[in-house]
Formats: structure tokens, C-alpha cells, sequence
């Protein structure tokens, strides 16, 4: 649209070339045609002129225009640079911080690497030593005393124990008769009664409270460190002369007596679990269940309301089934197993005979342990008998949440080829023996004497009597706690 400006010039410069003509033809005299002639080239100089003149301006503001443009763009560009400057200044913190990451790592991973091969020489220095001792040891002497059993110390806290050498011992000798009746035949307490005999003890020991619990701990591979701890039950006769589970558990089945030990055992458990936890929240305690107490309705409900009651405990307390409980579960047992499971309760199995074993159907019945013989992940002829090899056991068990504890530890050799395994614990006698409770740990070991007990595995723990005769001189000064267990190491 034309501007107004523009309009006003051009009348302007009509009225000036029309008076420059009027001037001439009556002021000059010359005539209306060359008067004419003269106006219009006048009004064409003019135009001229104006055109000339509003062609430089635009021609300026434009140049400005592009100035400030070429400006802007020069002010992007530096942005721009300082941009890429600063991402590439990024992009090298980034890959010198990976860098050195990776360097760590990998220098973190070689020492780790380092340390695993000096613990297995380690541990096959002192398996060869051992075995080096074992052949040239001489014919043993004869047992003059036994040494006294060190109870578990409860109270103890188990951060900052560390294995302390025994102080020497200062018991008078004990008769001969006892001390060649526990050396010579371990099972004398059991083998030496009938079953009417045996089965009067135990119905007088349930009613007299004098089933006790002995705890073996189960340690971290290669740590050592105490982790859980396993109930063994263990019976006291009228002369306090200790009866391994094995020896009374069959008798205690057929006389329907299982029941109540069960709960006098799960109450045992429980006080102990609360006492330990006081000092160590990530203890805990394995608590053997008998088949027939899962299949009977009247003694389990017990169980089970006891169990409700101290459903706090439930991550801490394990309870444990034999390999064939499972393997021959019937209606009622799967649904009482599925209500523990349901209120949080974890199981553990044990006295595994062989390893076909279902993992994933395992876990969802609640099983989160496995306890396996050593002696059976390290049999060869597993690898051709079993679905899977034995060293893989363990990470298939993982894959499905279950620990996999191998039991029965006897020697060192054995430690260095279970790591091989990528096995995470262990229990045995290289580790601790089953150790009876101070008088505060349990209510039920309230006055008892101090009762040696070397156990092997039984079907109500992971151990069986081996000396149980009553000590009846006053006990020395002992070492408490983990110290204590460390001491059979």
C-alpha cells in the first residue's frame, strides 16, 4: 500500500514543475508549449530524484538490518561453540571417571582374585599338614580325662569375639569306670536298655523338663563367620547321663510322645532366638520338626498357635524337615506346610540321601535351605547318578532363592573343594561341635552339670552323642560365646 508520505511528494513535485511552467510562459514569455516542455522536465528531474533518494535509504536501513542480523548469528555461533565445548569437557570427565572406575574395579577384582588363591593354599598347606600329622602321628594314649564341653554363651556379643586359646584346666580325674564306659562304647546310655526302659526315661524326662537343646553354629564359607545356629536335642536320664536324639526319636514316633518334644524344643528355639537377637539381629536359629508332628492335626494346631504368637521371629526361625518328610507329603501335611508358609515362616531341609532335587517346586513350598552331606557334593559318583553335577548345585539352588549348607565338615581338604563349589556355608566338627547352653540361655538346662556331648548327625539334629558321662568335679573358668566355638577350630 502506498504511503501517504510518498503521495504528498508526488502532489509536491506536480505543483512545483506546474508553477516552474506557469513562471516561464508569463513572467519569460515563452510560449504554453514550451512552458509544457519545461514543466515536465522538471517533474521527470524530480522523480528522478526521489527515487534516487529513497533507493539509498532503503539500500542503509537494510544494510543495517543485516548488520544486526549478521551480529545475532555471530553471538549463536559463539553459544553454540561454547556448547560443544562444554559437552566435550563432559564427555572427557565422563570417560576418564569410567576409565578409572574400570581400573578399580579390575585392580579391586585382582586382589580379590589374590586373596582366593592364598586362602586355598592356605587351606591345602593345612590339609597337607594334617594329613602329614595323621600318618605320623603315634598310637593314641590312653584317655585319662575328658574334656568338659564350653557352653554357648548367649549374652556374648558376637561382633567382636575372636578364637582364644583355652586356659589350662585343673579337674580331678574322674573314676575309671565312667570315663572307660564313654570312651569304649559312646552309646552306652542308649544301647545298654530295653525300649520299655528307654521308653519310661523319656516319658519321665518330658514330664520333669529335662529335654535340653545343644547349639552347633553354621558358619560362612570362607568368612567363618557365625551365621545361624542348629537345635540338637538332647535327653538327660535320672543320673543326668545325655541320650542322643537318634536313640529315642523312633521310640518317641511309635509312642506318639514326638509331639510334645516338638513343642518343648520349638519353645527352647524361640527363647534362644530372642536372647541371641538382643545382640545380633541377623542371627538365626534351625529348629528340627518331626513328619508326624506335621501330619497330626492336634499336636501341629499347638504348634501352629505357638508359632502365630511369635510371628516376629518368622525370618529368624527356620524349622527344618527331613528329605523324605517332603518326598512323601499327603494332603494334610501340604496344607499344614502351606499355613506356615503363609504366615512367614522359612524351611530348611536336611539329611539329603541323594541330589534329585526339584528346585523350583522346593521354593515354592517355602524352602530357602538345603543342608547336604560333604561327603555327598564331594562323592564323584554323584555327577552320573544325579541330574546335575554337584558343583552346580549350588548356583541352581540360587537361581531359585535356596542356600545351599553343606554339613558334616570334618576336615580342611574338604573346606578348600567345597569352595570350589561356590558353596556359602557350612557346619561340622572342624567348625564346633554341639554345645550345651549356660543355665540363663534356656530354662530347661537350669541346674544341669556340665555334660561333655560330641554328637554326629541324628535324626532330630545334625549330631549324635559320643560321650556322656557326668562331670562331677566343678567347672574351670570357660571362654563364652563365638570365642568359645572357635576354640574346636
Amino acid at each position: 500500500m502506498i504511503r501517504i508520505s510518498t503521495i504528498f511528494i508526488a502532489i509536491c513535485m506536480v505543483l512545483v514543475a506546474a508553477s516552474l511552467g506557469l513562471v516561464l510562459y508569463s513572467v519569460a514569455g515563452i510560449s504554453g508549449t514550451e512552458s509544457a516542455i519545461v514543466a515536465l522536465t522538471a517533474l521527470t528531474f524530480l522523480i528522478l530524484y526521489n527515487a534516487v533518494s529513497m533507493r539509498l535509504r532503503d539500500r542503509s536501513d537494510v544494510g543495517g538490518q543485516i548488520a544486526d542480523l549478521s551480529r545475532g548469528t555471530a553471538d549463536l555461533a559463539r553459544q553454540v561453540a561454547e556448547f560443544g565445548r562444554r559437552l566435550a569437557a563432559l564427555e572427557g570427565r565422563i570417560a576418564s571417571s569410567n576409565s578409572t572406575n574400570s581400573d578399580r574395579v579390575q585392580s579391586v577384582i585382582g586382589e580379590i582374585n589374590e586373596l582366593g588363591g592364598l586362602v586355598r593354599q592356605l587351606a591345602t598347606t593345612v590339609a597337607a599338614h594334617e594329613d602329614l600329622l595323621a600318618g605320623n602321628a603315634p598310637a593314641p594314649a590312653p584317655v585319662t580325662r575328658p574334656e568338659p564341653e564350653m557352653p554357648v554363651d548367649l549374652a556374648a556379643p558376637h561382633e567382636e569375639e575372636k578364637p582364644v586359646a583355652p586356659p589350662p584346666l585343673s579337674v580331678p580325674p574322674r573314676p575309671a569306670p565312667a570315663i572307660q564306659a564313654q570312651t569304649a562304647n559312646p552309646v552306652q546310655s542308649g544301647n545298654g536298655r530295653n525300649q520299655t526302659q528307654l521308653l519310661a526315661t523319656l516319658r519321665n524326662a518330658i514330664d520333669e523338663n529335662r529335654i535340653d537343646i545343644f547349639l552347633q553354629p553354621m558358619v560362612t564359607l570362607p568368612q567363618r563367620k557365625v551365621r545361624f545356629y542348629e537345635a540338637v536335642t538332647r535327653l538327660r536320664d535320672e543320673r543326668d547321663q545325655l541320650i542322643a536324639a537318634e536313640e529315642f526319636i523312633s521310640i518317641a514316633e511309635a509312642s506318639g510322645l514326638i509331639g510334645r518334644i516338638d513343642n518343648m524344643v520349638m519353645l527352647r528355639c524361640v527363647q534362644v532366638l530372642r536372647r541371641l537377637m538382643v545382640r545380633n539381629k541377623d542371627v538365626g536359629v534351625f529348629c528340627n520338626v518331626a513328619a508326624s508332628t506335621l501330619g497330626n492335626s492336634t499336636t501341629f494346631t499347638q504348634c501352629l498357635d505357638f508359632l502365630e504368637a511369635n510371628r516376629a521371629l518368622a525370618p529368624s526361625l527356620v524349622l527344618e524337615f527331613k528329605q523324605s518328610t517332603f518326598r512323601h507329603l499327603g494332603p494334610a501335611e501340604t496344607e499344614n506346610l502351606a499355613a506356615l508358609a503363609q504366615r512367614g515362616f522359612r524351611f530348611s531341609i536336611d539329611h539329603v540321601t541323594d541330589l534329585r532335587i526339584e528346585p523350583r517346586e522346593l521354593a515354592d513350598r517355602g524352602v530357602r535351605f538345603i543342608k547336604v552331606p560333604a561327603a555327598l557334593l564331594l562323592d564323584p559318583r554323584q555327577a552320573s547318578t544325579s541330574d546335575i553335577h554337584p558343583s552346580d548345585l549350588s548356583d541352581l539352588l540360587g537361581r531359585f532363592g535356596i542356600d545351599l549348607i553343606a554339613e558334616r565338615i570334618e576336615g580342611e581338604r574338604a573346606v578348600v573343594d567345597l569352595l570350589d563349589y561356590d558353596v556359602r556355608f557350612g557346619q561340622g566338627f572342624l567348625f564346633a561341635p554341639p554345645r550345651p547352653l549356660r543355665p540363663e540361655g534356656a530354662s530347661a538346662t537350669a541346674g544341669a552339670p556340665p555334660n561333655q556331648a560330641k554328637d554326629i548327625q541324628g535324626p532330630h539334629g545334625s549330631g549324635t552323642q559320643s560321650s556322656g558321662a557326668t562331670s562331677s568335679a566343678p567347672p574351670p573358668q570357660r571362654i563364652t560365646g563365638n570365642a568359645a566355638l572357635a576354640r574346636r577350630i
